[in-house]
């Protein structure tokens, strides 16, 4: 029996404390229809709402399955404590004052952890949170109003959890016709985390989905493991995350003390679940009751079908952009649909029938017929009611039949599109989902909703693992890196690390130089341009001839090269590798001689960074000098699959030109992705050690011509040994992405264009 069982499902409820907040507990269960006791504690009333009251803990007839606590900080745990030593199966802490204080209040987290010690293995939900209403069986542990009503028996509806209790109770008075079966709030989660409740809910088989308000996760392993559980039940979840903004985030520390973790790296974790996101309460409830009908679309083809050429055009905009498609009719599809409305109508996808079959049930049922018969994964149907104070809604419903009967007759999906809130009533919602069709309401909305159960259906397609197994592979990431690649050699074991806490600085002792951060990465398996240190100009001289113009010269210990002028490129001769070095060596510790890379088709950034949650987290973009002001990037937890690593890749911007933009010579992205993999392991097999990896450009040559390391940034917790820095060129290791040298400098197969030709060896 799962941990939350008793107090999910209770059949026996206690109400502790007085005030306006416990008796209202009580009140809502009796006025709900709870079949089970209902056990109310005050030390001083006989009764409360009409119930007998008990005067302690110690007097109830037995140990409750469900106890609300509406007492102070202080009292609440000794009364956890005692529920405990009785043996109830859980508690709703009401109380604020906790760690969620923070450091205006010094007892908060002092109090938070002497209540975690009082619970022992009895659930505690919260503090700080208004609790459960279970609709399912009437039972509810909520001090507030709300404004759902009891499920049906036999009918399924929406689990929600929230971390905002005044979210959870603005929840509950929506007027859309979302069923809800439960409806949690988690608090502090000081005990119970928001993966362990949502785990608890999705069991039920009364839930037909699930909504998450997320300001923070409680574990990663938790959610990978609800994940993986929803799709098994075949139960999509949607996610409300916030913390975009650094204000969102800074209030989510405020209100919960919760980890919130960047919000780029959230985003791909809930991307690698399979858990889709949206950005609005609205857009959050439509997807709920999207879900709640149908569950995860097969894909994202689309129909839609108004009487209006500009209802028509609104939805094919509120489309664009996005991974929905209203897909161009076939030629017998096109003639099918034709045939049924005449030639005065012009058909296409978006539709508009016009309103020559208005009201016309029989003209407007072969007309959806046809259009429906499509094969696509939704079909919508545009239709905004009359206001019933003013007007009648009678001439709207032949409509509606004549949707519900092509929906039937195609076994197709179907949903009634408002392109206003207020145009489609909670009665009408009602009686569209008793005939199968899902009301939608707002037309980006329903968008939104669309794109999310897509996107599932789509993640629970691919043959990736599961996410347990994606936790297992996180953690094993050093075997996964070694049998990756082989014959590479590992780099000098390193200590355990420390946060950098600010931008590497000129020969700090964290930050190795470019050259020492290169040979640990060509020791890696990494293709590197071969390069030599240099001291001095004369060194600069003799180590460019050796390595054969052009070549490229940098500052050593400088961190962004091209801000302070710190890189000289395409130097051709002895004489400008010499004008170069007497410019360069009073920057930094020494100087870097490095061969170009020519034949270059674009530049990435691959970027890690340790987030405090997640660990390990690339970012994979459009590189060069102009990565902050294009902001064409793509987040990807590690380790990342290859096929993630090629979505990354192909869903940047920069991505056509990848792929031979305009007739320009296509590039290795086979070897692109074989490094951006390399690096990968580099660092998960250091992860003790590597705070952050910086690597712009990666330079992608033409195919077959590898993808080549121009410039690395690297920051660690502690000093590296640099033995292998010393001197070394790319000729001392073999190279997993390339050839051990740089390429012959292929020619582009076109005439370079401005700023472009010779790529650099890193800036």
């Amino acid at each position: 029996m799962n941990r939350l069982e008793r107090l999910l499902r209770p059949k026996s409820i206690a109400v502790i404390g007085g005030g306006a907040f416990a008796p209202n507990v009580v009140k809502q269960s009796l006025k709900m229809g709870f079949a089970g006791d209902v056990w109310p504690v005050h030390p001083k009333r006989d009764e409360v709402e009409g119930v007998k009251a008990y005067r302690s803990v110690s007097d109830l007839p037995g140990a409750p399955d469900a106890v609300f606590i509406g007492v102070n900080r202080f009292a609440t745990i000794d009364i956890v404590r005692e529920l405990a030593q009785l043996g109830a199966g859980g508690a709703i802490c009401f109380a604020a004052g906790f760690l969620e204080a923070g450091a205006d209040d010094e007892d908060g987290e002092r109090l938070q952890a002497e209540l975690i010690e009082a619970a022992g293995t009895m659930p505690v939900i919260g503090p700080n949170c208004y609790g459960l209403i279970n609709y399912a069986d009437g039972a509810l542990l909520w001090p507030d109003q709300h404004g759902g009503q009891r499920l049906e028996p036999g009918t399924r509806g929406a689990a929600i959890i929230t971390q905002s209790s005044n979210i959870a109770c603005n929840l509950t008075m929506q007027q859309r016709g979302l069923p809800v079966a439960f409806l949690m709030t988690a608090g502090n989660q000081a005990q119970t985390g928001l993966s362990e409740m949502a785990l608890g809910l999705i069991e039920d088989e009364r839930v037909s989905c699930l909504g998450l308000h997320i300001e923070g996760f409680d574990k990663v392993d938790g959610f990978e493991r609800l994940a993986a559980r929803a799709r098994e039940l075949n139960k999509p979840i949607v996610a409300m995350k916030v913390g975009r903004s650094e204000q969102a985030r800074a209030a989510t520390i405020s209100h919960t003390a919760s980890l919130a973790g960047s919000d780029a790296a959230s985003d791909a974790f809930l991307k690698r679940l399979g858990i889709a996101r949206v950005n609005s309460i609205p857009s959050f409830l439509e997807t709920l009751k999207l879900l709640h009908a149908f569950g995860s679309l097969a894909g994202g083809t689309l129909s839609s079908m108004s009487c209006s050429g500009g209802e028509a055009s609104v939805m094919a905009d509120s489309a664009e952009g996005r991974k929905l498609r209203f897909p161009a009719l076939s030629e017998e599809h096109w003639a099918h649909v034709k045939s049924t409305l005449g030639s005065f109508v012009a058909v296409a996808n978006p539709l508009d029938y016009h309103t020559f079959i208005w009201n016309d049930e029989p003209a407007m049922t072969a007309t959806f017929t046809a259009m429906v018969s499509g094969g696509f994964d939704l079909n919508m149907l545009v239709l905004d009611f009359p206001r019933n104070d003013r007007c009648s809604d009678a001439d709207w419903w032949p409509t509606v039949r004549a949707f519900e009967a092509a929906l039937k007759s195609n076994n197709a999906r179907g949903a009634v599109v408002a392109s206003m809130l207020e145009n489609l009533t909670e009665t009408h919602a009602a009686e569209l989902f008793r005939r199968g069709i899902v009301p939608l309401q707002g037309i980006v909305e329903a968008m939104d909703a669309a794109e999310a159960a897509a996107f599932i259906g789509e993640v629970w397609r691919r043959s990736s693992p599961l996410a347990g197994e994606v936790s297992a592979q996180r953690t094993e990431g050093v075997g996964r890196g070694s049998a990756r690649r082989k014959g590479a050699s590992s780099t000098a074991a390193m200590t355990p690390p420390g946060p950098s806490g600010h931008p590497p600085l000129k020969g700090e002792g964290n930050t190795p130089n470019e050259a020492e951060a290169k040979a640990l990465l060509r020791s890696a398996g990494l293709a590197v341009p071969q390069g030599v240190r240099a001291a001095s100009v004369a060194e600069a001289e003799s180590a460019a001839e050796k390595l054969g113009f052009p070549v490229a010269l940098k500052a050593l210990g400088v961190a962004h090269k091209s801000e302070l002028g710190a890189v000289r490129l395409n130097l051709r001769s002895t004489d400008d590798v010499r004008s170069a070095a007497e410019a360069l060596l009073p920057l930094g510790s020494g100087l870097y001689v490095e061969r170009m890379v020519e034949g270059g088709v674009a530049e990435l950034i691959v970027g890690v960074t340790r987030d405090e949650l997640f660990g390990p987290v690339m970012t994979v973009g459009t590189g060069g000098v102009l990565v902050e002001l294009l902001k064409d990037s793509a987040t990807l937890l590690l380790p990342a699959s290859r096929a993630e690593v090629e979505a990354a890749l192909r869903g940047l911007k920069m991505f056509p030109l990848l792929d031979g933009y305009r007739g320009r010579p296509k590039a290795d992205v086979a070897a692109a992705i074989d490094a951006i993999l390399a690096i990968s392991d580099f660092v998960l097999e250091q992860a003790d050690t590597i705070e952050e990896l910086d690597i712009n450009p990666l330079i992608v040559c033409g195919e077959g011509k590898g993808a080549w390391i121009a410039d690395a940034l690297l920051v660690t917790s502690s000093p590296l040994a640099t033995q292998r820095a010393e001197g070394v060129t790319s000729e001392d290791t073999p190279s997993r992405t390339a050839a051990a040298t740089p390429p012959d400098r292929p020619s582009s197969g076109h005439p370079p264009l401005k700023g472009e030709g010779i790529v650099s060896a890193g800036e």
